[in-house]
């Protein structure tokens, strides 16, 4: 009776249809969570690699910084409770940026493995030259005997010095210091090396310094010049340009690549000089980051996010098929050829991890529609309604591949498409009455067309 029922309801047949397709999402979430775990663990990979070689690097200064003494007020609670109020005297520090800095970086990308995953390494040769201009320490107000300027350091923060791989010689006023390890004050720069030159009070100086880096991904500056001028080329053709700032001019071939910037003090939220840790300078550092061609996890989301699209539509075209044909198939029949559709996602994340996205794409895609293809040439024993899924499979994965390649018109594209596939849907179906069609015999197949 309950087949009999399923056989002729039309309606009961569209909703359990309905169903089975937002069942199969549960499926499809799984298989996200797969991309999202594999993209993960290719993460973890780049880190391990580029925890040995050098991280991302940013490069801030260089800095002076001038140790002063201050007072401060300090409250002391004895054990009755009394609290007492004292000044105490302190350590505190100025520092002082360049008026112009100028900054040229050469990279030179290297492509190395972990097991199947790309990770992207580069060596550097940067050159950074400016002068220093002390008289602002005047402006701070700060008592002359208390600025201790025998003590006063020059710093440059680099985010990872696991990278350095030649001894820092730093030319300050004409003069070479070797550079050591270590920070005199932390209150600007997290990590770096120092050069302990002798700075006087409203003293202008030059210095140029020569730096040999490893890095990873990534390469960034702090623009802590008055005037800050950066210049960064890699025979790399895919770069992207991060941070606070763009490149005022930027040349970009398959090839390689060359930018430029000038940052001027202007432009950030800091001065050219201060005391104590009062501004945060990292959030105002820009530079480039060396990406792959292709990410294949991401286009792989890409692709996922349009699942539900293609289990309604392919699902659609087989509703369309019954009606058509007066061959009714079996909710499991729809639950193996909805599995189809879920596989072809982790065949295409599997396969492109081992070679090009596209030509993972169309191997997955082609096993997929010769798949459904035959089964679907098996259960309705009819060549009409093979070719006419053979077809509609063909356009289906034709017109996403397309959407992929088209990132920044794929919104327009795919409304434009389904708009289109309605209109044929419509079209198609303008005759039919729907009516009549529960109504027809006795709910059993008719004999399959002729092949």
């Amino acid at each position: 009776m309950l087949t009999r029922v399923f056989k002729n309801s039309v309606g009961l047949r569209m909703i359990i249809i309905a169903v089975l397709t937002l069942i199969m999402l549960v499926p499809v979430s799984f298989v996200e969570g797969l991309i999202s775990e594999r993209e993960a663990r290719r993460d973890e990979a780049i880190q391990e690699v580029s925890s040995k070689w050098g991280g991302s690097q940013t490069i801030s200064g260089p800095i002076i910084e001038i140790p002063y003494k201050t007072l401060v007020r300090q409250e002391r609670q004895n054990e009755k409770g009394v609290v007492t109020t004292f000044m105490e005297e302190i350590t505190d520090y100025i520092h002082v940026l360049p008026e112009n800095l100028t900054v040229t970086a050469v990279l030179t990308p290297e492509v190395r493995y972990r097991g199947i995953y790309e990770v992207i390494l580069y060596r550097s040769k940067i050159r950074i030259s400016g002068t220093f201009l002390t008289s602002g320490v005047k402006e701070l107000g700060i008592e002359e005997d208390k600025i201790l300027w025998k003590e006063a350091a020059v710093s440059l923060g680099i985010s990872d010095l696991k990278g350095i791989k030649s001894a820092v010689n730093v030319r300050y006023n004409g003069t070479d210091y070797a550079a050591n390890p270590g920070l005199s004050s932390m209150q600007v720069l997290a990590q770096g090396i120092t050069i302990r030159p002798p700075v006087a009070n409203a003293d202008k100086t030059d210095f140029t310094l020569e730096l040999d880096l490893n890095g990873s991904t990534e390469l960034y500056f702090v623009p802590v010049g008055r005037e800050t001028v950066v210049s960064v080329e890699a025979g790399w053709g895919n770069p992207s340009f991060m941070g606070a700032y763009l490149p005022e001019t930027r040349e970009v071939t398959p090839q390689k690549f060359k930018a430029s910037w000038k940052i001027l003090h202007l432009n950030r939220n800091y001065p050219q000089v201060w005391v104590s840790n009062t501004y945060v300078i990292k959030e105002s550092g820009f530079g480039v980051k060396l990406i792959p061609g292709i990410d294949e996890y991401q286009k792989t989301m890409r692709t996922a996010k349009y699942a539900i699209m293609f289990l309604a539509l392919t699902f659609l075209a087989f509703f369309m098929v019954e009606v058509l044909t007066r061959r009714v198939i079996h909710p499991i029949q729809y639950v193996l050829i909805g599995l189809a559709l879920v596989i072809f996602y982790t065949l295409l994340l599997s396969i492109s991890e081992q070679m090009n996205f596209n030509r993972a794409y169309w191997l997955a895609s082609i096993a997929t529609i010769a798949l459904i293809t035959l089964y679907t040439r098996s259960v309705l024993a009819n060549n009409l309604a093979t070719v006419i899924i053979f077809g509609i499979l063909t356009v289906l994965y034709g017109f996403l591949f397309i959407i992929l390649q088209l990132q920044d018109y794929a919104l327009l594209l795919g409304s434009v498409g389904l708009f289109v596939i309605l209109a044929v849907v419509m079209y198609v179906t303008r005759n039919i009455d729907w009516f009549a069609i529960g109504k027809a015999g006795d709910g059993e197949n008719p004999p399959p067309d002729a092949a």
